[in-house]
């Protein structure tokens, strides 16, 4: 006969033994409350197990209902310690597991018989991996490859214990034999739950890989992508613009006069144009990559139907930019941008290339007074760069200033 105290003191131990890890873990990263769930989750798995061990040495009340609730509470504080690894709200379903146990055990043909005992608990119990596989597999959220796995060992302890209990309910054991059973089914979950740990450890790495990665390609200053991550996303918009057969286009920005903004506001306000101009750029940019060249130098990749569909972009970012004074806590500063545009087939799109024709553009955009855009054509594009810049190559594409003045010099001639 499998001996139930036994397997019990052992799992004790591992779970306080787990839960000073988990504890220690939190320590050293108290913004990460998931390691405070899933040790306090150990935690109320070996009390509750350690008060059923001690069944007839303290009352029957904290062994069997108090002790069983106890433990099934553990659970639910592992299905909360994977919703906090994904910043998810903790909702009421995680309760479930002691709930069925607290619903059912206090009924008389369950608490007066050892074997509807044990079906009672298997199903909360089984209640409880289903929560940690839902748990694990979040929605909306980009999942570490390990988290299928994951899921998966959860679901394999779903099984077992609805197994088991189904096992017993059709065979009418006697409390000897529904021993038994329950030794069966724990020894049956307890290699997944250690399996479990250690996809769990799995799945941290991974995604401290993948901030690490995250870090390595962003800048920190404005949050968007540094010239490293940009450049790396060149050629996925190139793939996808051949496939939806449209044009590659580079958009080189520069803030105007940029040093002046730093002189007389101050660094601190330098940065919260950056800031903000970034972040209102990305928004115009969302279907393609936007980033930080460097300094007050910023570069889009998007793909393009044709050359006003990439004039509208960048004008559409630079009204934006100097319609209204950006407020940086102390001042309201003024800030305009000069844009470079470079465009090319997808078949024919080099990186470097197309970079360097829109700093030409820009360049150019800089010579004719700032606070424009300047756009190469792919003729313009392809061509190599002249041994001196041409202050007015490019399309210049007027801005709104622009257009009153010409109209004004021409009201005046007229007159």
């Amino acid at each position: 006969m499998f001996s139930v105290t036994t397997g019990l003191t052992i799992w004790c131990a591992e779970a306080a033994t787990l839960a000073l890890v988990a504890f220690s873990a939190w320590h050293h990263n108290v913004r990460n409350r998931a390691y405070l769930h899933w040790g306090f989750g150990f935690l109320l798995s070996a009390i509750g197990f350690a008060m059923v061990a001690l069944r007839g040495h303290i009352p029957n009340l904290l062994s069997i209902e108090i002790g069983n609730a106890i433990a099934l509470a553990g659970q639910s504080a592992w299905i909360a310690g994977y919703l906090a690894l994904d910043k998810r709200k903790i909702e009421w379903w995680i309760a479930l597991p002691p709930l069925v146990w607290l619903a059912g055990v206090f009924l008389p043909w369950v608490n007066d018989d050892y074997a509807n005992r044990v079906i009672l608990y298997n199903l909360a119990s089984a209640t409880g991996a289903t929560g940690l596989a839902m748990a694990v597999m979040s929605p909306g959220i980009r999942l570490e490859p390990t988290r299928t796995k994951l899921a998966v060992i959860f679901l394999f302890q779903s099984c077992v214990c609805f197994g088991a209990a189904l096992v017993i309910g059709l065979t009418s054991p006697t409390a000897a034999e529904a021993a038994n059973y329950a030794g069966i089914a724990a020894l049956g979950t307890a290699f997944p739950l250690t399996l479990a740990c250690v996809l769990t450890c799995r799945v941290i790495m991974e995604r401290s890989e993948r901030q690490l990665r995250l870090l390595s390609a962003t800048d920190t200053l404005t949050g968007v992508f540094n010239r490293r991550g940009l450049f790396a996303q060149f050629a996925g918009i190139q793939i996808r613009a051949h496939d939806e057969k449209r044009q590659m286009a580079v958009l080189l920005f520069d803030l105007d006069n940029f040093k002046r903004i730093n002189d007389s506001f101050g660094h601190h306000a330098g940065d919260v144009v950056l800031t903000v101009f970034a972040r209102m750029a990305r928004q115009y940019t969302l279907a393609g990559a936007f980033g930080r060249m460097g300094g007050e130098e910023f570069a889009a990749f998007v793909s393009v139907a044709d050359q006003t569909e990439a004039e509208a972009l960048a004008e559409s970012i630079r009204a934006e930019l100097c319609r209204a004074p950006i407020n940086t806590g102390d001042a309201l500063v003024p800030a305009t941008v000069s844009t470079g545009v470079a465009l090319s087939s997808p078949i024919e799109a080099n990186m470097d290339k197309l970079v360097s024709a829109a700093d030409r553009a820009l360049y150019a955009a800089k010579a004719a007074g700032r606070n424009c855009t300047v756009v190469f054509g792919e003729a313009e594009a392809a061509a190599p760069p002249p041994a001196a810049p041409a202050e007015r190559s490019g399309e210049l594409v007027p801005t709104l200033d622009d257009q009153i003045h010409a109209l004004r010099r021409v009201g005046s001639l007229a007159r």
